[in-house]
């Protein structure tokens, strides 16, 4: 049954000009439509998109079964040092406009950068990227993510990650954490703290 009141949202990085991952984006844009409306029609991102030539913005493209809204906002990255493990049964398999219970989760874990989202006792995403760790030999991300997000979509599909159970009691096993999403790519961090509500920490 179409889930007719849903809306969607892709989040497409331009800079100078030029339109990144348009392929993944479009590839999850044609799947979400096709699950929640039953739309069998190609809806083309990029023949809806004028670029700004100059500049990193964030194009924030708003669907249902056709485009209803584009916005062209320039793209300030946000600092993370601290995350913090918040267990929750959120259900974001699609890439909802509406981002509320995610907000309501950070603003009741205000203490830290940004929230970390564990499900089923199983590590997922933060609430605004994926998340990777590396091992010694190899970079790994949840097997069990909130999102399949372009960027970690892209790099599954090179092979440069692996996908893996991973439990917050297992993350001392790893020695480096990387954030990814479609505007800052995969960027590892530096001096990150993870820490669970139990206070248990994770220094990175």
């Amino acid at each position: 049954m179409p889930h007719t009141n849903t809306l969607l949202l892709e989040t497409i990085k331009i800079e100078n000009g030029k339109v990144y991952n348009i392929h993944y984006h479009q590839t999850r844009c044609n799947k979400s439509r096709k699950i929640l409306f039953d739309s069998m029609d190609i809806l083309s991102l990029l023949s809806h998109i004028k670029a700004p030539s100059k500049g990193l913005y964030r194009c924030r493209i708003i669907y249902d079964t056709q485009i209803r809204s584009i916005e062209y906002i320039h793209y300030q990255e946000k600092d993370i040092q601290s995350l913090k493990i918040v267990p929750s049964a959120l259900d974001y398999r699609h890439k909802y406009a509406d981002r509320s219970l995610l907000v309501s989760l950070m603003k009741t874990n205000s203490d830290a950068d940004d929230i970390l989202i564990e499900k089923n006792g199983l590590i997922t995403d933060t609430s605004i990227a994926n998340i990777a760790f590396y091992d010694g030999k190899k970079w790994v991300t949840p097997k069990t993510s909130l999102l399949e997000g372009t960027q970690r979509e892209k790099l599954l599909d090179t092979g440069f990650l692996t996908k893996k159970d991973i439990k917050k009691e297992e993350l001392p096993h790893y020695t480096q954490v990387a954030l990814m999403n479609a505007m800052i790519g995969f960027k590892i961090l530096e001096s990150l703290k993870i820490y669970d509500l139990q206070g248990t920490i994770y220094d990175y």
